[in-house]
C-alpha cells in the first residue's frame, strides 16, 4: 500500500503520531509530496478547542411551546436550567471523606464521577492472607450511590510488586495462583454492576510481577475472568507515561497500542483505553497527537489520574492544569476525565485542589471556572412567533419552566450526542 499526504507539521515538533493510520497487517509506504511548518499562537489553539468542544460537547436545542389543542403560544416565558451534564468529570476520593460532611459537600457540588483512590487496592482488602475487609470502600460506595456518582473500579491487580501486599509476594505456584483467583472473584463478585469501570493489571508496560510469577499468561486470565463475572464493566488498560511524554521506551503509544491488540487478538475483552496523566510540563500538540492515533482504536479513552507535579509552584500548576483539561475535554475521542486529587490526612499525592478547610488552591479555582464554563448558562427568554425557542446547550439533562398568562409547566429532557438539533415539545 501507498499512501500520498500533504502533511502540515503544526506549533511545535509533533513528534508522534501526527498520522495515525494503523496498519494491522503488510508493509506501508509512506511518501510525503509536502511538508511545511505552521505555527499557531496558543490563541489560535484555544480557538481551533473551542470550535471543537462547540461540535461535540454541545448541541442545538429547539423547544416548542403549545396548548393542549397544538396552537402555538407566541410570547411565553421559558425558563431553561441544565440540572447534569452528560460528560463524567471528577476526582480521585479517599477514606477522608467518610462522614466527613464539608469534604463530601465540596465534591458533590462539583464532580459526577469519582475513583477510590486506594481502598480498593488489594493490600488495603487483604492485608494479611484470609484477614478480608471491605467496610471502607463499603462506605465510600454508599456515599458514591447516595449522589448518583459514577465511579470507576481502581484497581484489581498492581503489576508494580511495591504496591503488591507482601504476603502475596512471598506466594509461589498453586498457592499464588489461588491467591490471585480468590481476589477477582471475591472483590468483582461484591461488587459487581457497581462500578462502570475496571482497571484490571495496573501499569503492565512497566511492570510485571503477576506474568514473572504465573507465567505469560496470567494478565489474559485476569481480564477474561474479570469480563466473565462483571460482564457490564469496561475493562481498561491503565498506564502512566503515554500521553505526557514520549521519553518513556516503556510506555510509547506504539508500545501502548501493541500490548492491547495483543490481548485482543487472545480473546481479551480490552474495551477502554487508561490514560493516568501525571504531568510535569504537559506538551499539548504531543498530547493531541498521541490522542489522535489512540482514537483510532474506536474504544473509549480515559484521563484516569490527572495531576501536575509538586515540584512546581501552585499557580503553575494551576495554569499546567488548565492546559491539561481544555485539551482533554476538546478532543471528541476522550470520555471522561478523573483527577488525582484525593484529599488524605497529609494532603495529596502530587496534586490538591483545596486546603484542609476546602478553601479553593489556584487548582481548585481552575477546576470551578473550567465547571462553570463547560455548563449552559441558565437561560430565560420569550418564545417567538412560531411558539418555539433555540439555544445551544452543552449535553445532559435539562429542566425547563413555561409560564403563558395563568398557566405553567415544567418537564426535564435528555440531550444527548446528535447531529441535528435537539426538539422537545411542551403543553400548556
Amino acid at each position: 500500500m501507498k499512501l500520498t499526504i500533504a502533511l502540515a507539521l503544526f506549533w511545535q515538533s509533533m513528534v508522534v503520531g501526527l498520522f495515525s493510520k494503523i496498519f494491522d497487517e503488510g508493509d506501508a509506504n509512506i511518501s510525503i509530496d509536502n511538508a511545511s511548518l505552521q505555527p499557531f499562537t496558543e490563541e489560535e489553539w484555544r480557538v481551533n478547542q473551542q470550535l471543537t468542544i462547540n461540535t461535540v460537547r454541545k448541541r442545538a436545542v429547539t423547544v416548542h411551546v403549545s396548548d393542549k389543542q397544538g396552537g402555538r403560544l407566541e410570547g411565553a416565558l421559558i425558563n431553561v436550567k441544565q440540572i447534569s451534564k452528560d460528560f463524567p468529570f471528577g476526582s480521585a476520593i479517599a477514606k477522608t471523606i467518610i462522614g466527613n460532611l464539608p469534604y463530601q459537600d465540596w465534591f458533590v457540588k462539583r464532580f459526577n464521577a469519582a475513583v477510590f483512590e486506594n481502598e480498593l487496592k488489594w493490600y488495603a482488602t487483604e492485608p494479611k492472607q484470609g484477614v478480608l475487609n471491605y467496610t471502607t470502600a463499603d462506605r465510600m460506595l454508599e456515599f458514591v450511590r447516595a449522589n448518583q456518582i459514577t465511579a470507576r473500579g481502581h484497581n484489581i491487580f498492581w503489576e508494580d510488586p511495591k504496591y503488591t501486599p507482601p504476603w502475596v509476594q512471598n506466594l509461589t505456584g498453586e498457592e499464588l495462583k489461588s491467591a490471585v483467583d480468590s481476589r477477582i472473584k471475591g472483590l468483582l463478585s461484591r461488587y459487581k454492576d457497581e462500578f462502570v469501570h475496571w482497571d484490571v493489571s495496573n501499569e503492565m508496560l512497566h511492570f510485571d510481577f503477576y506474568e514473572k510469577s504465573l507465567g505469560a499468561n496470567a494478565t489474559l486470565h485476569f481480564y477474561k475472568t474479570a469480563h466473565e463475572i462483571d460482564p457490564l464493566a469496561t475493562l481498561f488498560m491503565n498506564e502512566f507515561n503515554v500521553v505526557e511524554t514520549c521519553s518513556d521506551v516503556k510506555s510509547t503509544v506504539d508500545n501502548y497500542i501493541n500490548r492491547l491488540k495483543e490481548l485482543k487478538r487472545n480473546g481479551v475483552s480490552m474495551d477502554g483505553i487508561g490514560l493516568e496523566g501525571h504531568f510535569t510540563i504537559p506538551n499539548p500538540p504531543l498530547m493531541r497527537a498521541i490522542l489522535d492515533k489512540l482514537a483510532t482504536l474506536n474504544l473509549p479513552i480515559w484521563l484516569t489520574e490527572v495531576d501536575i507535579s509538586h515540584t512546581l509552584g501552585q499557580e503553575t500548576q494551576a495554569s499546567y492544569l488548565e492546559v491539561v483539561l481544555r485539551e482533554g475535554f476538546s478532543h471528541p475521542a476522550v470520555g471522561g476525565i478523573m483527577l488525582w486529587s484525593a484529599l488524605g490526612p497529609n494532603g495529596c499525592y502530587q496534586m490538591c485542589l483545596t486546603d484542609a478547610n476546602f478553601r479553593n488552591l489556584p487548582t481548585g479555582d481552575v477546576v470551578d471556572k473550567l465547571l462553570k464554563e463547560w455548563k449552559t448558562e441558565d437561560i430565560e427568554a420569550r418564545t417567538d412567533n412560531h411558539g418555539s425557542f433555540s439555544f445551544y446547550g452543552f449535553l445532559g439533562e435539562y429542566e425547563v419552566s413555561v409560564k403563558y398568562e395563568n398557566r405553567s409547566a415544567t418537564s426535564t429532557f435528555p440531550v444527548s450526542v446528535g447531529d441535528e438539533t435537539k426538539h422537545f415539545s411542551i403543553q400548556l
